[in-house]
């Protein structure tokens, strides 16, 4: 089920997740939702916090632009390996229409739970290791914006204000209904 998405100013994405016990019915869903939600907002991941559960759960999905990875869901995962740096463009699904330039390790290993409650490893490189950094970073309330440099983020300032208010709106909207 597509679930709405927090945007930037919702106290949801500065909040350390808590590990992930069990992979039961309710994991299941959460990770069906994450799929359904990324792929309706056109997106490349998407960790739990960003629907408002504060799981260490996310999904990444990047075969558009490497075709040679295939989609993930990955439950507690944690950066085990890293090698080199590359500087990149990243946007977030929370920052709709914000992108910057991240500095993240140019190839990354990462060990986590799969839906089937067996631990696994992955690794990969470019915009792949780019991504799982990026969603993995959500589960520990770190956001791309915190990457750039403090001129950058001046710059987005007046953007920043905008998706906060509208944040605050969807907070009262979501508490209305």
């Amino acid at each position: 089920m597509k679930r709405e998405i927090a945007l930037f100013g919702a106290q949801c994405l500065r909040q350390k997740c808590a590990r992930v016990a069990e992979v039961d019915d309710a994991i299941c869903t959460l990770v069906a939702d994450l799929f359904d939600s990324m792929r309706a907002a056109e997106g490349v991941g998407l960790a739990a916090p960003q629907i408002g559960v504060l799981k260490r759960v996310c999904v990444v999905d990047v075969t558009a632009h490497q075709p040679n990875y295939q989609p993930m869901a990955l439950i507690n995962p944690k950066i085990t390996g890293h090698e080199g740096e590359q500087i990149g463009e990243e946007g977030c699904l929370s920052f709709p229409d914000l992108f910057g330039d991240v500095k993240r390790y140019a190839w990354v290993e990462v060990e986590a739970t799969g839906l089937d409650g067996q631990p696994f490893k992955t690794e990969g490189e470019g915009f792949y290791a780019r991504a799982l950094q990026h969603e993995i970073d959500h589960l520990d309330g770190k956001l791309f914006i915190d990457h750039l440099s403090p001129l950058k983020r001046q710059l987005m300032r007046g953007a920043l204000k905008r998706l906060r208010k509208e944040s605050d709106a969807q907070a009262k909207a979501s508490v209305i209904h």
